[in-house]
């Protein structure tokens, strides 16, 4: 086997990464460059391996500079910011992670978007705020239960021993309200109590019923788009969950779209794809499914907009900030996560979840 061959073989696994990657000398002459950065560059790898990386980036002396302190051990790996040239287009924002292999004088280069590392930022944020809201909401509604019972019992008796209507009709508003709340605290705790039925699931069936069910509520002014991969297989999963998970986006959005509903000139897509080699939630998926819910409402509120997913946090009047954070938790228990994207006209919650 040849050198040159003997390189390819060891870093050919780099061929499946979605981020660009170099594989360097000291002085920054390519020995391998991944096909995502051939498909970035728009330069052949045959004419990207030999050539100088710090060439390809405004500021060469960032990568020269980092290229000698690793050669002399100053550090094990070694992150900055700069700017990738690419052929026939504008510089783009890249952050740089260098780090040593494990032979001498040999280094990886990896060039990370900013906006894919934005993005992957933002999906761990969701993820541990996830988590978070789960142990909250667990802890909250139990040391609320206890509580309630007591106040709802201590109610009933109180109502027995009063001949006072007036008086009564106080200890039945004490009653009601606290049924309120333990309904409330019943649904924070649902998706906890139940357990995980899994069997085959067909994403676009779940489309189909949640569509039947919203336009059973909004059979006028909304037109609904259907957008479907149908070559997307079947997975395991819990159907009722993807069901009410889908269900509550959908409900959400067709409840900003009550301007354009009462107008007429409402729509809602349902949009499934595959994407392939995706990293979310800290792990990379060979496939993953991606379902789309888009809206052509006012968008979210900027003032929520990072916040769309913790309890009790909602942009109407009137709503219990509890659809979103049950989606999430549901989708989260298919190992996978819900982004918002959204802007006045178009709303686009995106569920991701990992095929086998």
């Amino acid at each position: 086997m040849t050198p040159k061959e003997n390189l390819t073989s060891r870093f050919q696994s780099l061929d499946l990464l979605a981020t660009l990657v170099a594989v360097v000398d000291e002085h920054g002459g390519v020995l391998f460059a991944n096909s995502a950065l051939e498909d970035a560059l728009g330069i052949s790898r045959r004419a990207i391996e030999g050539s100088d990386l710090t060439l390809c980036f405004t500021e060469p002396h960032l990568l020269r500079n980092a290229l000698l302190g690793a050669s002399s051990n100053e550090f094990a790996a070694l992150r900055y910011d700069t700017w990738l040239v690419r052929q026939g287009y504008d510089p783009v924002p890249v952050h740089v992670v260098l780090a040593q292999t494990e032979r001498e004088h040999e280094f990886v280069v990896e060039l990370l978007p900013l906006e894919a590392q934005a993005k992957q930022d933002r999906e761990e944020r969701l993820i541990d705020q996830a988590q978070a809201n789960k142990e909250l909401i667990r802890n909250l509604a139990h040391e609320i239960k206890n509580p309630l019972g007591g106040i709802r019992g201590a109610a009933q008796l109180l109502e027995m021993e009063i001949d006072s209507k007036d008086l009564k009709e106080y200890t039945r508003v004490i009653i009601h309200e606290a049924d309120r709340l333990q309904t409330l605290v019943d649904r924070l705790l649902a998706p906890h109590r139940r357990p995980h039925v899994v069997g085959d699931v067909n994403i676009h069936e779940v489309c189909e019923r949640v569509r039947s069910l919203i336009l059973a509520e909004f059979p006028r002014g909304l037109k609904f788009v259907r957008e479907y991969d149908t070559s997307i297989p079947e997975f395991r999963g819990d159907r009722e969950q993807l069901i009410q998970a889908v269900l509550n986006i959908a409900h959400n959005a067709c409840q900003a779209l009550a301007d354009r509903i009462a107008a007429g000139d409402a729509q809602l897509t349902f949009r499934t794809r595959i994407s392939r080699q995706v990293t979310f939630g800290k792990q990379r998926y060979r496939l993953a499914l991606e379902l789309h819910v888009i809206d052509n409402g006012p968008g979210v509120p900027e003032s929520i907009r990072d916040r769309i997913f913790f309890p009790l946090v909602s942009g109407r009047e009137g709503g219990s900030g509890l659809g979103l954070t049950l989606a999430q938790t549901f989708v989260q228990q298919h190992h996978g996560l819900i982004e918002c994207d959204s802007v006045p006209g178009k709303t686009d919650f995106k569920i991701l979840i990992p095929l086998p």
